[in-house]
């Protein structure tokens, strides 16, 4: 039997991230966990005592640097890792400084609804904000289904983080990183970074901004489908 998908959503991203994608509603439907614990470590220990004893790991953003670091602890629980606009380095002091002034404006009273809608333009490329409501009201109400307190943890979870990258060439695990190339917050470098650090590892790079499931939903969907079958299925029925 293949192992069951498991999508990890960005920060102030929900479910809905997946929309279009049919990945969500694939083999009886996807695991969707929320990402809510205040540490990257705790994070990975509480997805290590839920999730099935097998998994592939479809990571976006903040959600594929959960999944790199669970495939670090524990390899053998991870068939596939599909890393999507994400980034494998430590942060910056800049994106410290950025969430520490964040938490401070939750605990003021500023929505999620609100902090997401000051960054539609590196979320989705000035065009796609300008020009498609729909998108933007999809962006917007993940924040309004995110909500403050998962926010907030989500926030202290990426002050936690640490250097992935240097780790990543123990991994014998096949791996699809997916890029936007307009992507400003994760750009295609990053991801040329991580497949040079894992064997085997294959990037693509779509026509998208960071959000790139919510502006290629079936390109992305068809694509990740297409790997996990020439990769994981062969490996599965040989097993």
């Amino acid at each position: 039997m293949t192992a069951p998908l498991v999508l990890l959503p960005g920060m102030n991203c929900t479910g809905d991230l997946w929309r279009g994608t049919g990945l969500d509603t694939e083999d009886g439907g996807a695991i969707r966990p929320v990402l809510d614990r205040p540490a990257l470590r705790d994070q990975v220990d509480a997805l290590l005592r839920d999730l099935p004893p097998r998994v592939v790991l479809v990571g976006h953003s903040l959600g594929g640097i959960v999944a790199m670091a669970l495939a670090i602890a524990a390899p053998e629980r991870v068939d596939g890792l599909c890393l999507v606009s994400t980034n494998a380095k430590a942060p910056t002091a800049a994106q410290r400084d950025g969430w520490r002034a964040w938490i401070e404006r939750l605990d003021d009273g500023v929505s999620p609804r609100a902090l997401q809608g000051e960054i539609l333009e590196p979320l989705l490329g000035a065009e796609v904000a300008a020009t498609r409501s729909d998108l933007v009201e999809r962006t917007l109400g993940m924040g309004d289904a995110t909500g403050a307190a998962v926010l907030r943890a989500q926030l202290e979870l990426q002050l936690t983080r640490v250097d992935l990258l240097s780790r990543l060439s123990s991994l014998r695990i096949p791996t699809l990183a997916v890029s936007g190339i307009d992507d400003v917050i994760c750009p295609p470098r990053f991801h040329t970074e991580i497949v040079a650090e894992i064997e085997g590892a294959r990037l693509v790079s779509l026509d998208a901004g960071h959000l790139l499931p919510v502006e290629r939903p079936r390109e992305f969907g068809d694509l990740v489908r297409s790997w996990r079958s020439q990769q994981l299925r062969p490996a599965a029925v040989g097993a």
